[in-house]
């Protein structure tokens, strides 16, 4: 396997993990704050939300550890490690508190 092609092994993985960690991130962010309907509800919006999570961070590691792993795969890990921890970053900060509540 090339080193270009390590991308399509990275993408799915690191897509998958990150969404995983983003959706157990919000989930708590959640129940501390007891935001929601009900669990069933929320279930169903965090799934909905860990699937758009995991697929834009599945594009963003595909695309960097496909291109910049070519010349320096430890740079390519430091980039897809930051580029993901921003991603969940944003992720919870603009779910955490849906309809202005506040906790």
């Amino acid at each position: 396997m090339t080193r270009g092609q390590w991308g399509c092994v990275a993408a799915p993985v690191g897509g998958l993990a990150t969404g995983v960690a983003g959706t157990v991130l919000l989930a708590a962010a959640w129940e501390a704050c007891d935001v929601g309907v009900n669990g069933a509800a929320n279930g169903l919006a965090l799934v909905f939300y860990g699937v758009m999570l995991a697929t834009v961070a599945a594009v963003w590691w595909g695309v960097i550890v496909g291109y910049l792993g070519r010349w320096n795969p430890a740079v390519s890990l430091l980039g897809v490690l930051a580029g993901a921890a921003f991603i969940v970053w944003i992720f919870v900060a603009l779910l955490h508190v849906p309809n202005g509540y506040r906790c």
